[in-house]
Parts: C-alpha cells; structure tokens; sequence
C-alpha cells in the first residue's frame, strides 16, 4: 500500500509536472510566436505600402499575377528582371522577419511573458514619441512658413524662387516635412521628458494666441486654425496607445469589473486579438489597399486643404491614422502577452474579485 502510494505520488510530482511544465512552455511559445507575428505583418504591409505606391515597386499581387500563382489573371506587361527581385525583396519583408522571430523565441524560450510585453509597449511609446515630435516640429515650422508667405516676407528672405517652391505641397512635404520627421524620430531616440500630453497644451496656447490676435489686433490667417485642428487631432489619435496602457478608455463595466483576474486576463487577451488587432488591420487595409484608397492618396499626393494660404499639413492628417493603426496593434499586442502571463501564474486567484475597479496595468 505504501509502495504503490509513494508510487502515484511519485508520479504526480515526477511526471505530471514535467508535463505541465511542458505545456506552459508550449503556450507561453505560441503565444510569443503570434505576438510577433502580428507585429511583423503589421510593419511590413505598412513598408510594402511605401515601397509599392511610393516608390514604385511591383507589389506582392503584381509578382503573384506574374507568375500566375494564387489564380491572378496574367498581367498585360510582364514584369521585368528587376522588378521581380524587388517584388521578392517585398515577399521577404514578409517572411524574414517572421522566420527571425520564430528563431528568437525558439531561442528565448524561457524568456518571460512580461519581457515580450514590455518590448511591444516600448515599441508603441517610440512610436508615439516620433509623432509627437514630428507634430510639434512640423507644426510649427509649416505655421511659421506660411505666416511668412502670407505676409510677402519670404521673398526678400529666401528669393523669388524658393518661394514658389514652398508653395508647392509636393516640395515642401519632401524637403521640410520629412527631414523633420527624420529629425523627430532621433530625438524620440535619446529623450523622454516630453510626450503627447504636452499638446494639450499646445492647443490651449495656439487657441490662446488666435483669441489675442482676432480680438486685440484684428488679425487672422487660415494657418492658425489649421494649426489648432493640427494638434487636436495629434492628440486624439496618439494619446490612445497610452490610454491602453493606463486603462484610460471608456469601458462599460458591467460585468468586467466583477471579474477575477483570470477572467479578465481572458477578457483582454481575446479581445485584443479578437478585436483590436483586427480594427488595426481593417484600417491599414482599407486605406492603404490601392493608390486611390482613403489614406493612400493624400499620403501619396501630399494632400493640402484648400484655404487659401493655410498649412500643408492635411496629408499628415490622414497619416496619424496610420500611426494609429501601428500604435495601437504594437500595444494591444503588448497587452495579449500581459494577459497570456497573468493566465500562466498559478498563484492568480480567479474568484477574487476586486473591492474597486482600478485598473490592473499601472
């Protein structure tokens, strides 16, 4: 009786839990591998987007139609040599990523959830802070440059010429608009003491200086009220990555908050992959398909507003969607993995429910 006790009990703690331990393994693996995958085929149908309308590379369905794969219709002109290697570069922006982050987490196995989750959400916060810096830079520069050719200052300042190709949206988003992009991503690199909460405000100072100007100097122009609308939208669109992390979004809590933790680990978990991935994707999609889609054409044509002397700004308008879209998949990602983790630990009480509905990510 006691050998055969001692012989399942044995078993229990020799046996079962290797096998537990495997299964952890396992889904703490797959789980790592769909995370990346999401974030890899996010970024690279954003990169192909450029390389194919921007840059005029063929595309993954021209290559596919070329070769007749997929059951795409042959294409009138074939493609040439060249382009068939970058259409395979793009199939590779595709597929080396995805194949290196399987070999990473292969690599990494015992690498915990929480680290995984921490990278993606720092991945959103990079993001965030280039746009932001890329908003405030821009911003101001373009303001200033049409306050400057509204006035009749820019002639004497930068000659005749120059002038007139800053009154080309095409120029001057290429030539000033991007550089400063540029710029605002290196310094999204090396500081953190400013975020998009700083817009606020900037909308109350520009609102500000409108109301003294209109009202004491009798003077308005169209580019500070495009500056307003500008930063408005900046800051609606890239605060809600951050907004996720603190839980800030308006959440109907009728059932969530008197979840365990448990349940809502499954709650967001499906959710973020259920829902909120996909909502990215449809956006990318949906606007970045074709060269004529919602979004692709006022990137593609540096799109302007038609009020006159205004700011050059409302391509990038239609941009902060599309930085939106990433934003927001890196951190939902972020927020699967936090989930998957949650549901891993063993000490995690799933009847326990909260006395407050205070948000579980701090």
């Amino acid at each position: 009786m006691t050998s055969t006790t001692a012989t399942a009990t044995g078993t229990d703690t020799g046996t079962s839990r290797p096998a537990a331990l495997a299964g952890v393994d396992l889904v703490e693996t797959a789980s790592r591998i769909l995370a990346g995958a999401v974030v890899t085929i996010t970024f690279a149908f954003t990169a192909n987007f450029f390389l194919t309308f921007g840059w005029g590379w063929p595309g993954l369905p021209a290559l596919f139609a070329d070769a007749g794969w997929f059951g795409f219709a042959p294409l009138r002109n074939p493609l040439d040599g060249a382009q068939v290697l970058r259409g395979w570069i793009q199939v590779a922006i595709y597929v080396v990523p995805i194949l290196f982050a399987v070999l990473w987490i292969a690599s990494t196995k015992h690498r915990p959830l929480q680290v995984g989750a921490d990278a993606y959400s720092e991945l959103a916060a990079f993001i965030i802070r280039a746009s932001f810096w890329s908003v405030f830079l821009v911003g101001f520069v373009d303001a200033v440059i049409s306050f400057l050719r509204v006035e009749d200052f820019l002639p004497p300042l930068i000659g005749d010429d120059l002038t007139i190709k800053l009154g080309l949206s095409i120029f001057r988003g290429q030539y000033v608009h991007l550089p400063l992009m540029a710029l605002s991503c290196i310094i999204a690199l090396f500081t953190r003491s400013l975020s998009v909460v700083w817009l606020a405000l900037l909308i109350v100072l520009s609102e500000f200086q409108i109301v003294i100007t209109r009202f004491i100097f009798s003077y308005e122009q169209a580019f500070m009220g495009d500056l307003v609308r500008f930063w408005y939208a900046s800051l609606f669109l890239l605060a809600s990555a951050y907004s996720l992390v603190d839980e800030g979004h308006v959440r109907v809590d009728v059932f969530y908050a008197r979840f365990g933790a448990k349940r809502k680990a499954w709650t967001n978990a499906v959710g973020s992959m259920a829902l909120g991935v996909p909502l990215c994707w449809v956006i990318l999609t949906m606007g970045m398909w074709t060269k004529g889609s919602s979004l692709a054409s006022p990137l593609l044509n540096f799109e302007i507003s038609q009020s006159g002397f205004g700011m050059y700004v409302k391509y990038m308008m239609a941009g902060l969607l599309v930085v939106f879209a990433l934003s927001m998949a890196a951190q939902f990602t972020s927020y699967f993995l936090e989930s998957v983790a949650v549901l891993r630990r063993r000490d995690t009480d799933d009847d326990a429910v909260p006395t407050t509905a205070a948000p579980s990510h701090p």
